[in-house]
């Protein structure tokens, strides 16, 4: 078995299951905890639950007031490389046969020249990502190792993916064994780091939302 026979095997067969498996396992261990009844009366005029959770997760995706500009450059800079970490994966013909070959179901890919451009403007927003994260005093204050691996378990698949379709530093398929082994790490890391917000983010904002309103919070 060579490493790319390895890499596509039990490495992304590994992978696989530990994402399937953690995720699963941190989501049944957050729905699923006994929560106290809120015996408090809703303020009056509160929304209901679904328009105060939906109403929270609309005002989170945009900087608010007093912290715009503040944030400005995180909340752009983010939407840039979640779109395009969505594309690359939802859009390239590779990952859509990955995907066929895992739950039976495809769709047209984008052209390559799209898919390579995508990959390379996440690229530079993932560095830009970093390099505010290192160069302000308050993001570097209060980040962990959790937020570094985090970032480089996303990054290193998009910076492999490009060196792959590139063809550049070694035999092709050496580097698209390395890609595969990047991918494979990035799940494995997925449900036990920061990363699994992807699963989390929406559950978490409506959940504010609902809290605030029963308390008659003006937002």
């Amino acid at each position: 078995m060579d490493l790319l026979d390895f890499a596509r095997g039990p490495a992304l067969q590994v992978g696989l299951i530990v994402f399937a498996f953690g995720v699963a396992w941190r989501l049944a261990a957050l729905l699923l905890l006994p929560r106290m009844q809120d015996r408090s009366k809703a303020r009056e005029g509160a929304p209901t639950a679904a328009i105060a959770s939906g109403r929270e997760v609309l005002r989170r995706m945009w900087p608010q007031g007093a912290f715009a500009e503040a944030t400005r450059f995180s909340v752009i800079n983010g939407y840039i490389f979640h779109l395009g970490l969505a594309i690359i994966v939802f859009g390239g013909t590779p990952h859509i046969l990955f995907l066929r070959d895992l739950f039976g179901i495809s769709w047209p890919g984008l052209p390559t020249n799209i898919i390579n451009g995508v990959s390379v403007i996440t690229f530079a927003s993932l560095l830009l990502a970093l390099a505010r994260r290192i160069n302000d005093p308050v993001l570097r204050l209060i980040s962990t190792a959790n937020d570094y691996i985090s970032w480089a378990m996303t990054f290193l698949p998009v910076a492999t993916g490009l060196l792959a379709i590139s063809h550049l530093g070694a035999r092709y398929e050496t580097l698209l064994a390395i890609h595969l082994l990047s991918v494979a790490a990035f799940l494995v890391w997925f449900p036990f780091g920061k990363l699994m917000h992807a699963f989390l983010v929406f559950v978490s904002r409506g959940t504010t939302g609902v809290h605030l309103a029963h308390r008659g919070a003006q937002l």
